[in-house]
C-alpha cells in the first residue's frame, strides 16, 4: 500500500471529525468508509462503481457466487444489481478502510472506443462484476481524487480527466473484458443493463415480460435466460428486491410510514408488502426500520464538514 494513499485517507477522516462510518467527499459518488468492527450482511442496490479496499476485507454475495476482496484490491460493478455485502475483516487496531467511486458507463464506452486494441469480451454470460488488484496507476488516480477534495473549486475541471484515466486502467487491466461486455452497445450485457436501468428508474410501474424483452431487443426466452445469467434472478425477483430495498430506504432515511413506502414502490396492498418485506429481511418492517435507523445514524448519516 502506498503510504501517501493511506496517509491521505487518514488525514481526510480526521478532518471530518474522525471515528468510523461513511465519510462523504466534495466529489459526488466518491465516499470513504472506515469501520472498527466487522459488519453484518447488508442487502443493498449496487450502482456501477468500484470499491477500493485499503485495509481490512469485504465480501459481496450475488446468487451462489461470493467474492472476497482485501487490502489493495477493488471490486468493480458494471451495472445496477441488488446484492449482499459485508465487512469481514476489521478491528480497532486495524480498521477496515475503503473508498467507493461511482462509474460513468458512458465514459467507459467513450474510452473503449479510443483503445487501439480493446480487451476481448469473455464468452460466458454473467454479471459485470469482478475483483482485481489495485496497481500503482490506479492507486495514483485515487490519491489524486483525495487531494482534489482539498480544493473543491478544481473538481469540475480536473475530475473528468482523472475519471477517464481510471476507466482506461480498468479497461486495459486484468478482467477489462468484463467491462467491455457492458460498453459494447449491442452486447447482451448492455441490452440487459438497459432493462435494469428502466426497472430501477420506473420502480413503481408493473412491467410485463414482453415489454422488457422488447427493450432488450430479444425474444422472451432469450431475454429470460440472459437476465438470469447476469443477475442470478428472474425479472420478477429482481423487481421485487428493488422495490423492497427502495421502500426500506424511504422508511429509514425519509421517515415514510409502511403504507406510504409500499404505495410509492408499486404495491397496492400494504399487508402484502409487509409479508414480502418480512420474508426478504427476516423481520417485520417496523422492527427492521428501527434497527436500520439506529445503524444509519451511527454509520451512514454523517454530514460533510467544510472549512
Amino acid at each position: 500500500m502506498p503510504p501517501s494513499l493511506f496517509g491521505a485517507i487518514a488525514a481526510y477522516i480526521e478532518a471530518q471529525g474522525g471515528g468510523q462510518g461513511l465519510f462523504p467527499t466534495p466529489i459526488g459518488g466518491f465516499n470513504i468508509v472506515r469501520s472498527f468492527k466487522e459488519r453484518m450482511r447488508m442487502r443493498q442496490v449496487y450502482k456501477p462503481s468500484i470499491c477500493v479496499v485499503v485495509q481490512g476485507a469485504k465480501e459481496i454475495i450475488l446468487g451462489d457466487e461470493t467474492l472476497r476482496y482485501g487490502a489493495m484490491e477493488c471490486l468493480a460493478v458494471g451495472m445496477t444489481l441488488p446484492a449482499t455485502g459485508h465487512i469481514v475483516e476489521a478491528s480497532p487496531e486495524a480498521p477496515y478502510t475503503g473508498l467507493t467511486l461511482e462509474l460513468d458507463v458512458a465514459m467507459i464506452r467513450d474510452v473503449l472506443g479510443q483503445l487501439e486494441t480493446p480487451p476481448a469480451s469473455p464468452a460466458r454470460s454473467g454479471p459485470c462484476l469482478f475483483v482485481r488488484r489495485v496497481d500503482e496507476p490506479l492507486a495514483e488516480c485515487v490519491l489524486r481524487l483525495l487531494r482534489m477534495c482539498e480544493t473543491p473549486k478544481a473538481i469540475p475541471i480536473l475530475f473528468p480527466s482523472v475519471m477517464r484515466e481510471i476507466c482506461y486502467w480498468l479497461l486495459s487491466g486484468p478482467k477489462g473484458g468484463e467491462l467491455c461486455k457492458l460498453a459494447e452497445p449491442e452486447s447482451n450485457a448492455a441490452r440487459i443493463a438497459r432493462v435494469l436501468h428502466l426497472m430501477h428508474e420506473d420502480i413503481a410501474r408493473t412491467l410485463r415480460m414482453d415489454e422488457l424483452a422488447d427493450v432488450a431487443r430479444m425474444s422472451q426466452s432469450s431475454f429470460h435466460q440472459h437476465f438470469k445469467a447476469m443477475t442470478s434472478m428472474t425479472p420478477l425477483q429482481f423487481q421485487k428486491q428493488l422495490r423492497l430495498l427502495e421502500a426500506r430506504r424511504l422508511m429509514v432515511t425519509e421517515d415514510a410510514n409502511i403504507t406510504e413506502a409500499s404505495y410509492q414502490v408499486g404495491y397496492e396492498s400494504a399487508s402484502q408488502f409487509s409479508r414480502e418485506y418480512s420474508r426478504m429481511f427476516g423481520v417485520a418492517p417496523k422492527r427492521d426500520v428501527m434497527n436500520q435507523q439506529r445503524l444509519y445514524s451511527e454509520y451512514v448519516g454523517r454530514r460533510m464538514q467544510t472549512a
